[in-house]
């Protein structure tokens, strides 16, 4: 084999290699492209859709995400709570098939309260509070998009919201609430040092100063 061919060879696989490595970059897109598809699953593609198809530009809005709010880190809900979010949310339900435009507004703010809770943004704060949630729920944060707009369009004049239309937003939104209602690690720690405080009794009440004066109060 001549020197020529070798180097010939030697170029062409060069250029193959190049050419492989371009078109990963440009399929993943800035910022991992691939892996933030896999994170945030369909908000990525809405996303994309958002960015008119452009893929890099779409990257780089859900990594400042990731970078605003990936490290937040989830306040537990004791058992109490939960409790109480729960019979709020199946109120709701039972609520919508008399008054469904009342149903859906309540299924939108417990949503919020119950976001602002496990410390994500306070609802006040709606847009910074959804990006919040989907960097960290990405999969079932539409629900909340889509109860929002429901509540929103049933409260506008003339109430464009249809029946069916949030009947079904209320099905999505649950998604999003099962996954911020649902216990973890940290929510049963916090149900024991709960329990853990109400069997330690008077011993604790000096951490309560509240206590002493309620007793009073009572006997005076």
């Amino acid at each position: 084999m001549s020197t020529g061919l070798i180097i010939t060879i030697v170029i062409v696989a060069a250029v193959v290699v190049v050419a492989a490595v371009l078109t990963l970059r440009t399929r993943g897109g800035t910022g991992g492209g691939g892996s933030l598809r896999r994170r945030f699953g369909p908000e990525y593609d809405r996303i994309v859709a958002h960015h008119d198809g452009d893929e890099r530009a779409a990257a780089r809005a859900l990594t400042e995400r990731v970078r605003r709010h990936g490290s937040l880190e989830k306040r537990p809900l004791r058992a109490a709570e939960r409790e109480r979010y729960e019979a709020r949310w199946a109120a709701a339900q039972e609520r919508f098939v008399d008054s469904p435009r009342e149903a859906v507004a309540e299924a939108d703010r417990l949503l919020g309260e119950l976001a602002a809770a496990r410390g994500f943004p306070d609802a006040g704060r709606y847009g910074t509070q959804l990006e919040a949630l989907s960097v960290h729920h990405a999969h079932h944060v539409h629900g909340y998009r889509r109860i929002h707009g429901a509540a929103n369009a049933a409260n506008a004049a003339g109430g464009s919201a249809g029946t069916e239309e949030m009947r079904e937003a209320m099905i999505e939104a649950r998604a999003l609430f099962e996954d911020l209602v649902t216990a973890d690690r940290r929510d049963t720690r916090a149900d024991r040092e709960a329990r853990a405080g109400r069997d330690a009794g008077p011993d604790r009440s000096h951490q309560l100063p509240w206590a002493f004066t309620r007793r009073h109060a009572k006997g005076s």
